[in-house]
């Protein structure tokens, strides 16, 4: 008989599922069935529904910046994804192609990596046209340039990633769209798999899917000295009942330890979070990766960040930092190169020592 997790994962009660202020549907969004649901969805949680009369997103936010920003980050949009966000993109070294259901977060942490990247206001939008989106899937079958070519990930097939631009758990009580993405993979008899990772643990309605092991889900986790920068997800403990939830239901699991942050106590704080681990998941025998991504951030996205959360006490100040050029262009700031190699052997021995059986993924 399985042992239950630790006694010192029980505390931490689960997020609130998020409430936006308003729901608003562009005219084109209503016209696709997935759409309407969504509003349905909304409706009777009682939120405030409006259909917009053209598919011009109608904000009417406030003069005050903290106060649009507010206004937006409590909005959620129903749009149709044109052919441009339909259009498969590659996300090395997460996965061969990037799916996208939604674009927006509606959580407040303070090194949000959408911020800077994504334009206008922080409004979570929800895509209607969910049938185009699947259209897409099958064309990129056998292509891309991660688990279809390296031997390490060849037995997981095509990957897509579905947690690039957004948190899909986060709105899945109102959308849907993650679950119907995670039975559609699971009906999909191909060499293929679907991965999302999230902040959240209302993992309910994927529990009872035929995923049929086609979709890893990821936890992503930090240590609670610096969770205090993820505002309104679920508490960290939540975050791995609900993973040990999923490997129970037979689909494969991952971590997603990100931002490692580098400060004070942080070599204790992360052995610890993968103790943690290792307890929440007590007696079983999961298929489990683990993925470690530094933390970084561009001037844009610094810029905005400090805007959004004046009062967070993340480090951006340059120190110990080293500049990165994107493929795209843009330039990052991400740890000098002796404390990335610090980071890196810490983790590749502690991960060995604690959780001998996963699979270390990639560094970056």
């Amino acid at each position: 008989m399985p042992k239950p997790p630790d006694a010192r994962l029980s505390g931490g009660a689960p997020a609130r599922a998020w409430r936006p202020s308003r729901v608003l549907l562009t005219r084109a969004a209503l016209g696709w069935d997935h759409g309407r649901r969504i509003a349905e969805r909304a409706a009777a949680l009682g939120l405030i529904v409006r259909e917009l009369p053209s598919d011009r997103l109608t904000l009417d936010l406030a003069d005050n910046p903290r106060r649009a920003y507010a206004e937006a980050k409590a909005t959620l949009a129903v749009v149709v994804a044109p052919p441009s966000k339909r259009r498969l993109q590659p996300i090395a070294p997460s996965a061969d192609w990037r799916v996208d259901l939604a674009e927006g977060c509606p959580a407040h942490c303070s090194y949000c990596y959408l911020a800077g990247s994504l334009k206008g206001p922080p409004v979570t939008r929800a895509y209607a046209n969910l049938p185009e989106i699947l259209a897409e899937i099958p064309r990129q079958l056998g292509q891309g340039t991660v688990t279809t070519r390296q031997p390490a990930r060849a037995g997981e097939g095509t990957t897509y990633e579905a947690s690039c631009y957004t948190d899909p758990l986060a709105i899945e009580h109102l959308t849907g769209s993650l679950s119907a993405l995670v039975a559609w993979f699971g009906g999909w008899k191909a060499d293929a798999q679907l991965r999302f990772t999230t902040k959240f643990d209302a993992v309910e309605p994927l529990l009872g899917l035929s995923h049929g092991g086609r979709t890893r889900m990821r936890a992503s986790i930090n240590p609670a000295a610096f969770a205090r920068h993820e505002g309104g997800t679920s508490p960290v403990a939540a975050r791995l009942r609900a993973l040990r939830r999923m490997a129970e239901a037979g689909y494969p699991i991952g971590l997603t330890v990100a931002p490692i942050i580098v400060a004070a106590g942080w070599e204790d704080a992360y052995a610890g979070l993968l103790r943690d681990v290792a307890i929440a998941l007590e007696g079983l025998a999961p298929d489990l990766t683990v993925e470690l991504i530094t933390h970084r951030y561009t001037a844009s996205s610094k810029e905005v960040l400090t805007g959004w959360y004046p009062g967070s006490d993340l480090d951006m100040s340059g120190n110990g930092r080293a500049e990165k050029r994107t493929k795209f262009g843009s330039v990052k700031q991400v740890y000098d190169a002796s404390t990335l190699s610090a980071a890196r052997r810490f983790f590749e021995r502690e991960i060995a020592d604690t959780l001998p059986a996963a699979r270390l993924l990639y560094f970056t």
